[in-house]
């Protein structure tokens, strides 16, 4: 059998997410990193290799120009611009790139992790979009998708009987570099009668509460509804940070939150949110199993009880940064089997986990 070209994929943004697609997709034996899209005008002109850091150059220079690249029909889009505060700007970049029939695998559309519950605003263009151009969708999480559906439900297959999962992100953003996110849309370092876009209504149940339902469906049980719980705690005392500066005294220092799908009246499928900017506040909250920045962890309340503690880590040890680039393997190493597959809108039951063939020992 003759061997295929690898797919000409573009890496759109190259902010913490981007960095960790530009090296996935330059690793992968299937792939060829054909373009990579900046907005910040700095960027533009620079090395692929030297944005992800990765020590060498990959002769592949960033660019500002959308409609030339996506006039070259490239095979895939790994989109990594946020969707967290420009969700339709995502929308809109997304769908200019499946109409000209990419595969597109991005994060950044958190109602379309499970698009059988998504708003029909939403679905119908990118419908479009794919009837138009032929071209495929496939959105799972970054925090990280597949600690939130493909983890637990393996771990379910494992059990004898189940009386909840539970999945969690616990994490400390002191070591995370976006500021933007962590200080508005998480809230922290701001007034506590401030209200993060996070866990403002609805992205709060938008947030979790479609991998809930894609968790329930896989395990054919009806929901009665889905909750969500918060608590939030002020710092004690002024924090200075290495990444994004002082967080002062009085100020939202810590967010705790849970998206519980209810069955039979119980919360049967938890997906938490474990957040500080500094290990001294909320101590009485979870912790990493070692004490450490972060972890993903998935348990599973019955007979056995299974506990599950991921801890990955990139660009130097950052925990933020290996979360990141964990949730980005599953998207890129998903590219090639969306190529295979008819045009469509797909979700993490359709998806396989795809293992990293022709990786070990590269590089």
């Amino acid at each position: 059998m003759a061997e295929r070209d690898p797919l000409r994929t573009v890496v759109w943004g190259t902010g913490n997410v981007g960095r960790a697609a530009i090296r996935a997709v330059d690793a992968h034996p299937g792939l060829e990193l054909a373009a990579v899209v900046v907005h910040d005008p700095a960027k533009v002109g620079r090395d692929a290799g030297e944005l992800a850091d990765v020590g060498r150059d990959f002769g592949v220079a960033a660019t500002s120009d959308i409609q030339a690249v996506l006039g070259t029909a490239p095979d895939a889009v790994v989109y990594a611009a946020s969707g967290d505060i420009r969700p339709d700007d995502a929308l809109a970049d997304i769908i200019r790139a499946i109409q000209v029939g990419a595969i597109v695998v991005t994060p950044a559309l958190y109602a379309l992790y499970d698009p059988q519950s998504a708003p029909d605003e939403l679905v119908d263009p990118v419908m479009e979009a794919i009837e138009e151009g032929s071209g495929s969708l496939f959105v799972s999480g970054i925090d990280p998708g597949w600690g939130n559906d493909v983890l637990p439900l393996l771990a379910t297959g494992l059990a004898g009987t189940i009386h909840q999962i539970r999945c969690q992100e616990i994490f400390d953003y002191a070591t995370y570099d976006q500021p933007d996110s962590v200080r508005y849309l998480v809230g922290m370092g701001q007034p506590m009668d401030y209200e993060p876009p996070m866990v403002a209504a609805p992205h709060h149940g938008g947030h979790g509460g479609g991998q809930i339902r894609l968790m329930a469906r896989a395990l054919g049980v009806e929901l009665d509804e889905i909750r969500e719980t918060l608590l939030r705690r002020p710092l004690d005392e002024t924090v200075t940070t290495e990444q994004m500066g002082v967080f002062e005294a009085g100020t939202q220092g810590a967010l705790r939150f849970e998206v519980q799908g209810i069955v039979d009246g119980i919360p049967a499928i938890v997906i938490e949110h474990v957040t500080r900017i500094h290990p001294s506040c909320a101590t009485d909250w979870p912790m990493p199993p070692d004490g450490g920045a972060g972890a993903h962890k998935v348990i599973i309340e019955g007979r056995p009880r299974i506990e599950f503690n991921v801890e990955a880590t990139d660009e130097g040890g950052n925990r933020a940064a290996g979360g990141n680039a964990t949730a980005v393997g599953r998207l890129v190493n998903a590219i090639p089997w969306l190529r295979a597959a008819e045009p469509g809108l797909y979700d993490a039951l359709d998806v396989p986990l795809s293992p990293g063939a022709g990786k070990l020992g590269r590089s």
